[in-house]
């Protein structure tokens, strides 16, 4: 395999990375913003402290915890079951193996408590005056919801998301700190030869998709412009 497959192929590694990451960590991210805006207090401030957690630590952090904590973890608890601990012991030996599923896990966590944080923003960021004209016109809470204020949170979050997005592109080669085969990963392997120019071509690589990823979110920003606010 030349360099530029080896590029390539470890860019589409950094690619479905980027892409599972992005359609898991929304979700979650709007479910740990229900947490955080909950009246019941218990479940409001276990969600706010999660989410203080993962974004007080470093994501190298986090990668590494997501590898070896549950190993180390689950081994301890079923150690008083020699059985238990024999079946378990091929999962985490699958997940070692395959670096790409902690990769993943640690990704998802931190960027969904990033999100959470834009999403909480965004939607307290609409004057309480327009619920209640939805409401005085006889809409129910979820149809002024949908109807009023969810395409004026969109256009709020849009920007704020956008850098996330565009930094989570780059967060991606992180992920070969613990060993995922991803394109800085492959680049090294040249530069230790000698060879540097791979190197900078996994730069362009970078470059050219958040070039993409700036243009349609510039695109999206402006077809939201109906939506003032």
């Amino acid at each position: 395999m030349n360099a530029w497959q080896s590029l390539l192929s470890g860019f589409g590694m950094n690619c479905v990375l980027f892409a599972l990451t992005l359609i898991m960590s929304v979700p979650l991210g709007l479910i740990i913003t229900l947490g955080t805006m909950a009246k019941f207090k218990p479940v409001k401030w276990v969600m706010k402290t999660f989410v203080w957690i993962i974004r007080g630590t470093p994501l190298m952090l986090q990668l590494f915890v997501a590898l070896y904590a549950p190993g180390l973890i689950f081994n301890y608890l079923v150690s008083s079951n020699p059985a238990v601990a024999l079946n378990l012991k091929p999962i985490f030996m699958a997940i070692s193996s395959n670096r790409m599923i902690p990769a993943l896990i640690a990704l998802v966590i931190n960027y969904a408590a990033y999100f959470s944080e834009i999403f909480r923003g965004g939607i307290e960021s609409i004057p309480v005056g327009q619920y209640e004209a939805g409401q005085v016109l006889g809409l129910t809470k979820v149809q002024v919801f949908f109807k009023v204020v969810l395409f004026q949170v969109i256009k709020r979050i849009t920007p704020p998301m956008g850098n996330e997005i565009i930094t989570l592109v780059k967060d991606t080669a992180l992920a070969r700190v613990i060993g995922v085969v991803e394109i800085l990963q492959n680049a090294s392997r040249f530069a230790a030869k000698g060879i540097i120019w791979p190197l900078f071509a996994s730069g362009l690589y970078f470059l050219a998709f958040t070039a993409v990823l700036s243009a349609l979110l510039s695109f999206v920003e402006k077809k939201l412009d109906y939506y003032k606010g």
